[in-house]
């Protein structure tokens, strides 16, 4: 069992109507048939949604993914139309929401890694593969691979956990021409990123992207190379070979599966809310990532 500890119930807007609520960000469409997101600042770990916020993460996402949008444009367009405030939204949706384009969606998540931890480690030390990828011997938690993979991933209800699947069966999901252009686009981006981001002191061991087709077009949506989709870590810390320091959520992870947490993420109970300097710890990491990426301060 897992999911929202305390599900919210979406704000009603004129003119807008709701369509989901996600991990994150809830989902709406406006009377022009365009959707509008809007970046909470709820925060997930092991397939929980907790009850507990991080202030400012909403618009840290937001901003950090427009910052990286207008990086990447020349490589490939994305859903943005505006940032304009829906009329009739609460003053607290400002610097948080984006209007979209409508798209049709691909339903795959499209991971690139760059080095090697997390669910593809699990899978080498079994096999010397990462979604049935052949890799040499000899790597270790935070191996630099040889060059960037496409490892795709099915994408997973809220609650449930996203499950790596081969280049061969996106393929079949989706089709040849599709699945081709996906990896084509998903290395292409994920270097991109990455050679910015090195050039700021910041590795980026692998992240994942979601695209959707306008016509013919293939459009880069969603969120882009922020710490909810990403892995940053910082440069002159990287030691293979063990567990590297991160700009993300793992401050909430180590709480929750230490002993002052009292939770127990085998059962099937809910996790208990975050004390305040899990919170702001989480925060923090979250506004260093996108200071060091974009130059600029968060104010």
């Amino acid at each position: 069992m897992s999911g929202f500890v305390e599900k919210p119930e979406p704000i009603q807007v004129p003119g807008l109507v709701h369509l989901h609520t996600g991990k994150v960000r809830e989902l709406y469409q406006n009377e022009a048939g365009d959707l509008v997101m809007v970046a909470s600042d709820r925060i997930s770990a092991f397939d929980w949604v907790l009850p507990t916020e991080i202030p400012d993460k909403g618009r840290v996402l937001t901003q950090l993914s427009l910052w990286w949008f207008e990086q990447l444009a020349d490589l490939i367009p994305n859903h943005v139309l505006s940032t304009e405030l829906p009329a009739g939204a609460p003053a607290d949706w400002e610097g948080r929401t984006l209007v979209c384009k409508s798209l049709q969606m691909v339903p795959v998540e499209c991971v690139a890694r760059g080095y090697l931890t997390g669910s593809g480690l699990v899978e080498y030390n079994e096999s010397r593969t990462v979604c049935g990828l052949a890799l040499p011997e000899g790597l270790v938690d935070g191996s630099e691979l040889p060059a960037p993979i496409f490892t795709p991933a099915t994408k997973a209800a809220v609650g449930e956990h996203d499950e790596n699947v081969s280049y061969e069966e996106v393929a079949r999901q989706v089709g040849a021409d599709t699945a081709a252009r996906l990896r084509q686009a998903t290395l292409a981006v994920y270097s991109r990123g990455r050679d910015i981001a090195r050039e700021r002191g910041i590795i980026l061991a692998d992240t994942k992207f979601e695209f959707g087709f306008d016509g013919d077009a293939l459009v880069l949506a969603d969120e882009v190379l922020t710490a909810d989709s990403s892995r940053f870590w910082p440069a002159d810390e990287w030691q293979p070979g063990r567990a590297q320091p991160s700009y993300d959520k793992q401050y909430v992870r180590d709480w929750l599966t230490s002993a002052e947490s009292g939770w127990d993420r085998r059962s099937e109970q809910p996790p208990p809310a975050l004390p305040r300097q899990v919170v702001d710890a989480t925060r923090a990491k979250y506004v260093e990532a996108y200071e060091r990426l974009t130059g600029t301060s968060w104010s």
